[in-house]
């Protein structure tokens, strides 16, 4: 299944700071994550939202459980929210790409 996950990250006030170093860290091991999860095909495609720690991107997993848990593997997971749309195959692909 694919899904659009928007996320927004809601940084605590301690880590608001960019020259924080907690904050590099967190943000680097965010990347690197991500990074894995594009390799595995878990992120099929991902841009950044201008203006804030914003991402939107089309995800793939067999069902909302497995997206649940890559999501909550992100090491920022416990100061993101999350939207995810189900999203299903239109009828002008399946009429282009036969």
């Amino acid at each position: 299944m694919r899904f659009l996950v928007e996320i927004t990250v809601e940084l605590p006030p301690a880590l608001r700071d960019p020259e924080s170093p907690e904050r590099a860290r967190l943000l680097a091991a965010e990347l690197e994550r991500g990074v894995d999860l594009r390799r595995a095909g878990v992120i099929e495609s991902i841009w950044r939202v201008p203006g804030g720690l914003r991402n939107v991107g089309v995800w793939r997993a067999a069902d909302a459980d497995e997206l649940h848990e890559a999501i909550r593997s992100l090491p920022l997971a416990e100061h993101l929210r999350a939207t995810v749309t189900p999203l299903a195959e239109h009828p002008i692909e399946r009429e282009v790409t036969q």
